[in-house]
C-alpha cells in the first residue's frame, strides 16, 4: 500500500526562483540589522541602561508591521493563520530560558542573530559570542536528556496566541498593540532625551507620517475583521495528484484542484475501514482516530486506541491538534454512520487541520468489515442513518476482537486508496534568535 507523499515535496523545488527571494530577504535582514547598529554590542547593551533604545524600537516596529500585514492578509483570505507556525508555549522552560538569555544579552551585548551580524562585519566580540553560542548549544544537546521531562512538560500550553489568552478577536488586538507601540515609541524617545547623549531621541519628522500610516493600516485590519469558519471553509482548496489516461496513451499524473464541497461530493475524503485499519501498520503515516460519537455509544464499542471527542466538544481540542502535528499525521473522524463525522470533518478542515478523513460508513461499516463473524455482535434491523445498527451483550469498549483486527487475517483486504498527504507548514524559528 503506497501513499502519495505530497507533504514532502519542497516548494522551492517546484519554484526555483524562491531561492532568490530567500536570499533577498536574508540580505535585507542583515542590512537592516547593521544599519540599525545591531552589530555594535555597546549600542545593544545601552538599552538596558535607558541610554539607547533602538533595539526596542526596531523590534517592536517589526512586530507591529508584521502583525498588521499578517492579519490583514488573513482577513482578506490570502493567508490561513492556522497554517502559520506558532512556537508552542512552555511557561517553565520559557521563563528560565528568557532569564538566561536576558542576562547573556546584558553581559555580552548580543543575542544570537545580532552576534552573527556583528561577526560578519569582522568584530571580534561578535565572533566570540557566536562561538560561545555554538558551545552552549552543544552542551545543551548533550545534557538535555537529564531534564527532558521538565523541559518538555513544564507549563506546556501548546499553540497559544494572544487572542486566545484574552478572548478577543485578533483585529482588536492588532489595533491595541499598534496603539500601545506608538505610545511606547514616544515614551522611549522621551527617556532617551533624558538619559542618553545630547542628540538622542530626536527623530525626523517623516516618522510621524509612518506612524499614522501604521495606525491607519491597523484600523483597516479591524474593519476587515477575522474570517469566520464558514469563510475559511468556502476558501479551502485541495490539490490531488491523480492518474489521467487518454485513449491510446499511457497514464499520466495530473494535479487537480477541488473545493471542500467537491471533495465531499466526490467522496475523496472517505476512507474505507480497510484503508483506515492498514494505516496502523504503515510507516508513511501516523494515524489518529477521532471518535465523535456519544459517550454511551463509545463505551459500547470503539476502535482500539481511538480518542473520544464528542462532536460538541471537538472545537475545544483544535488548538492541541494544531500545536505540533507531524507532517505525516492522518486524522480519521468516526461516527456510527457518516453524518456526525462529516460535520466533524468540516469543522476540523475549516480550522486549518490538514490530512483529515472520514471513516466511510462509520463504525457500522467497520463492524460489518471486521466483526461479521463475531456471534456477540448481532445486526439490528432499521435504525437512523447515524445510529449503531448492532446489539452488544455488554459495554466492553475496545475489548471486542474486531476493535483491533488481526493484521494477518485481514492482510489481503482490498480497497481504493484515498489518503494523499497534504503539504504541511514546517517548523520555523522566530524572534531575535
Amino acid at each position: 500500500m503506497n501513499f502519495p507523499l505530497e507533504a514532502f515535496t519542497a516548494v522551492s523545488a517546484d519554484h526555483p526562483w524562491t531561492y532568490v527571494v530567500f536570499g533577498a530577504i536574508g540580505f535585507a535582514f542583515g542590512y537592516t540589522l547593521e544599519m540599525a547598529g545591531f552589530g555594535d554590542s555597546r549600542k545593544l547593551a545601552g538599552q538596558f541602561y535607558f541610554r539607547e533604545l533602538t533595539v526596542f524600537k526596531v523590534m517592536f516596529t517589526a512586530i507591529a508591521v508584521a502583525m498588521t500585514l499578517l492579519f490583514g492578509a488573513a482577513g482578506l483570505g490570502f493567508v490561513d493563520f492556522s497554517h502559520v507556525w506558532v512556537n508552542p508555549t512552555y511557561l517553565g522552560s520559557g521563563i528560565v530560558g528568557g532569564l538566561i538569555m536576558g542576562v547573556g544579552f546584558i553581559v555580552g551585548g548580543f543575542c544570537p542573530t545580532t552576534s552573527l551580524a556583528s561577526a560578519s562585519t569582522g568584530r571580534i566580540d561578535g565572533m566570540l559570542f557566536m562561538l560561545g553560542g555554538f558551545v552552549g548549544a552543544f552542551l545543551f544537546g548533550e545534557t538535555e536528556a537529564y531534564f527532558d521531562g521538565w523541559y518538555n512538560n513544564a507549563g506546556y500550553l501548546g499553540r497559544l496566541a494572544l487572542d486566545q489568552v484574552f478572548g478577543v478577536p485578533a483585529p482588536v488586538l492588532v489595533v491595541t498593540i499598534v496603539g500601545a507601540a506608538l505610545l511606547l515609541f514616544w515614551g522611549a524617545e522621551y527617556v532617551e532625551r533624558r538619559m542618553g547623549p545630547a542628540n538622542a531621541g530626536r527623530q525626523p519628522a517623516w516618522l510621524g507620517f509612518g506612524a499614522a500610516v501604521l495606525m491607519a493600516a491597523a484600523l483597516v485590519v479591524l474593519a476587515i475583521g477575522s474570517p469566520t469558519r464558514e469563510d475559511r471553509y468556502s476558501r479551502l482548496v485541495f490539490k490531488r495528484t491523480e492518474a489521467s489516461r487518454q485513449e491510446g496513451s499511457a497514464a499520466q499524473a495530473v494535479t487537480r484542484t477541488y473545493s471542500a464541497d467537491e471533495m465531499l461530493e466526490r467522496r475523496l475524503v472517505f476512507t474505507s475501514p480497510a484503508e483506515a485499519y492498514k494505516a496502523r501498520y504503515m510507516q508513511a503515516v501516523k494515524p489518529v482516530y477521532l471518535d465523535v460519537r456519544s459517550e454511551s455509544d463509545f463505551n459500547l464499542y470503539h476502535l482500539a486506541g481511538s480518542v473520544h471527542v464528542p462532536l460538541e466538544r471537538l472545537e475545544r481540542i483544535v488548538p492541541d491538534l494544531l500545536a505540533e502535528p507531524r507532517a505525516n499525521t492522518v486524522f480519521f473522524v468516526m461516527g456510527n454512520g457518516e453524518a456526525a463525522a462529516v460535520a466533524g470533518w468540516k469543522l476540523l478542515v475549516a480550522s486549518g487541520l490538514q490530512n483529515v478523513y472520514v471513516l466511510e460508513g462509520g463504525i457500522n461499516r467497520w463492524i460489518a468489515t471486521f466483526g461479521a463473524r463475531d456471534p456477540a455482535l448481532k445486526p439490528l434491523a432499521g435504525g437512523g442513518p447515524d445510529q449503531l445498527r448492532y446489539a452488544f451483550p455488554a459495554a466492553l469498549g475496545e475489548r471486542y476482537e474486531s476493535c483491533s483486527p488481526n493484521p494477518i487475517e485481514f492482510d489481503k483486504l482490498a480497497f481504493e486508496p484515498r489518503i494523499v498527504l497534504q503539504l504541511r507548514r514546517d517548523k520555523s524559528g522566530g524572534g531575535c534568535g
